[in-house]
């Protein structure tokens, strides 16, 4: 008996030891400015990388003939016009007018909202990863993108407006979610198999019901649509989308940063993070619904996009380490950049654009395999 509790001690000592430096893990300055550097070339390259215009001249000025007018009509008390993008200012125009439609009501939107889904995806994975202690898991786990996949394809069968089908993509995944959780509190058992088996079984449902409507929809109008919507793309990205999904994105980062230290004990057992005095369950909850939010308005602004949310926080965690403080940060970056550039090469390869939730699996697999391979131990 007294070799057990011996025995015991020392794992404890051993787990103390571990979550302390853990703990204390620090990112250099020059990673983070590297990775800052990284977010700025890729915004930039890809703000200048188009069909339309490659002259960086002609660009740089109608950008700056933009930035100055924006500051001097703010001076002056004039607001935004979000839809022609002319500030109000009947003096402002720009130098090319094609060139300035390329730019901020085509370009620009869509750059954002690429940085916000790819960190968003990434961020939601990185979560679920701590949260569920597996280095395999990914954002839809829980069926979060089969919901939103089933609620767009219905908005779409019904030949909703795009504000509804994403609207009904949101709500989508957010019924999935809470049908899991629902599920797993009324058969009680493991917490942690109880949700995984519960976002398997609502998944499956819910992808039964996508091929359901697929098979109604109409072969040569809603059918192509919803096949190409889940292939995911962000061609259609408007500044209207953006606005749409900037909130709640900002909310879900703000709630997943939030649990950064907890998510770090959750890193070393149930057992350890009660005996810290964390509500475990409570900690679940946020994280889930935070990363099922930012999963849900990625799946409605651009549809299905396979392997981010699994491939970069691997990528992440070989660059700053497990530490949750830090890794969550530069997960949001490094998932941001990766989309971005993948993005890139979906509109600029071939004369037609190709679905990004293609690239991103054909690239994703031997990605993968590559940093998992690097980076087996310390996820």
């Amino acid at each position: 008996m007294s070799h057990l509790f011996e025995h015991e001690e020392f794992e404890s000592a051993e787990t103390i030891h571990a979550a302390a430096a853990l703990f204390d893990l620090r990112l250099p300055a020059s990673k983070k400015i590297l990775i800052a550097l990284a977010v700025l070339l890729a915004f930039a390259v890809s703000y200048c990388l188009g069909r339309y215009s490659n002259d960086i001249a002609a660009i740089a000025k109608a950008t700056g003939e933009g930035i100055t007018a924006f500051f001097l009509n703010l001076n002056a008390g004039c607001a935004w016009d979000w839809e022609h993008m002319d500030f109000f200012n009947p003096a402002y125009v720009a130098s090319d007018e094609s060139l300035d439609a390329a730019l901020f009501h085509i370009r620009l939107p869509r750059i954002v909202v690429v940085l916000l889904v790819g960190g968003a995806l990434s961020m939601a994975g990185a979560s679920y990863q701590g949260m569920f202690k597996n280095p395999l898991v990914s954002p839809d786990l829980l069926g979060a993108s089969a919901g939103a996949s089933f609620g767009a394809c219905l908005a779409m069968l019904l030949n909703f407006p795009n504000a509804l089908i994403q609207l009904l993509a949101f709500a989508g995944g957010m019924v999935a979610v809470g049908c899991v959780v629902g599920l797993n509190r009324a058969i009680r058992g493991d917490a942690m198999l109880g949700l995984i088996l519960g976002g398997i079984l609502v998944g499956t449902l819910f992808q039964s019901g996508t091929s359901i409507i697929k098979l109604v929809a109409d072969s040569d109008d809603k059918l192509p649509q919803i096949t190409f919507w889940l292939m995911g793309s962000f061609a259609g990205v408007t500044l209207a989308d953006l606005l749409v999904v900037l909130i709640p994105m900002l909310a879900g980062f703000a709630l997943l940063m939030s649990q950064r230290w907890k998510l770090n004990v959750l890193s070393f057992g149930e057992e350890e993070a009660r005996s810290l005095g964390i509500n475990t369950s409570r900690t679940r909850l946020i994280v889930i619904f935070a990363a099922t939010l930012l999963a849900s308005c990625s799946v409605a602004v651009a549809g299905i996009i396979g392997w981010i949310g699994l491939v970069v926080p691997h990528l992440a965690r070989a660059i700053v380490g497990p530490n949750y403080r830090l890794l969550l940060p530069t997960t949001l970056a490094v998932g941001a950049v990766f989309l971005l550039v993948v993005d890139d090469f979906a509109r600029m390869l071939y004369s037609t654009e190709i679905p990004i939730g293609l690239l991103t699996s054909v690239l994703g697999v031997p990605f993968f395999i590559f940093i998992y391979g690097k980076n087996m131990r310390g996820w």
